[in-house]
């Protein structure tokens, strides 16, 4: 498997542990330390440390249930020991009785151990009101 390989199954693996609810499963893809950061789309969503990030997934489980990350666009950018994803993705959800599909942006900044862990990951989300071809949304 080459590196860029082994990169894409730790989203895959993320993918299968946010879905399952497996919080064990999913801080296994980060980095045993407490070096460890998220940032989700959230205002209050600003993470540092393992218990932090803990508690991040534990909140979204609780509000919403996923059942499939549909994988579009993706950069892998890997230089020696480390790597940087950047990918677009839909997560589709149930929240509230109700199926959605939510269009979500990634940044993960990863580092090769004995297999490549995720060191901090970041997610946004498109602004709604800033059309194709702007460089700044508009006012609403």
């Amino acid at each position: 498997m080459t590196e860029e390989q082994e990169i894409k199954s730790t989203l895959e693996d993320y993918a299968k542990a946010y879905c399952a609810k497996d919080i064990d499963s999913l801080m296994a893809v980060f980095e045993d330390s407490d070096d460890i950061s998220a940032i989700g789309t959230g205002a209050d969503e600003l993470c540092e440390g393992r218990a932090a990030v803990k508690e991040l997934f534990l909140r979204n489980f609780a509000e919403a249930t996923a059942y499939e990350f549909e994988w579009q666009w993706s950069n892998i950018n890997i230089l020696n020991d480390y790597a940087v994803v950047a990918i677009s993705l839909v997560i589709h959800l149930e929240y509230q009785g109700e199926r959605l599909e939510i269009p979500i942006r990634w940044s993960v900044a990863l580092r090769k151990t004995d297999r490549w862990v995720w060191l901090h990951r970041h997610a946004s989300s498109p602004a709604v009101n800033q059309d194709e071809g702007q460089a700044y949304p508009q006012e609403s």
